[in-house]
């Protein structure tokens, strides 16, 4: 697939930092809603072109996400947001969430909106790191 994915939520540079990651969380917690992978594909369209770079293209962004250490992440049933944590032109939040099969895992989103291109100003996720 290309970038940005037809049909799913994209960034918009009224969106703020804490609304980027929320719009993520909402699309992971319904994975296949309403199609196979839309909930990664959400996270995919909201990835700096650094993180797509390092990450990509979308087949294997959507095998690393599947995989053990962000599996939680998909079809989660809970998530609990620590505050976000803004620095300038940088923002990381902690996120909780818990997985189907209950497993819970603890990630730090890293975001920013200092870039060069079509894309600056816009809040994008440089990285998701498990804590």
């Amino acid at each position: 697939m290309s970038y940005p994915i037809a049909d799913l939520p994209t960034p918009d540079q009224s969106l703020a930092p804490e609304r980027v990651v929320a719009v993520q969380l909402d699309g992971l917690a319904t994975n296949n809603e309403p199609f196979e992978n839309a909930g990664i594909g959400v996270a995919y369209n909201f990835a700096s072109p650094a993180n797509r770079r390092a990450t990509g293209p979308f087949d294997r962004f959507v095998r690393m996400v599947t995989g053990p250490r962000y599996a939680p992440m998909v079809d989660h049933v809970e998530a609990t947001t620590g505050p976000m944590e803004r620095d300038g032109t940088r923002a990381e939040q902690r996120v909780t969430l818990t997985g189907p099969d209950g497993r819970t895992e603890t990630y730090r989103f890293g975001l920013s909106n200092d870039r060069t291109g079509e894309l600056d100003g816009y809040w994008l996720t440089d990285s998701v790191m498990i804590e």
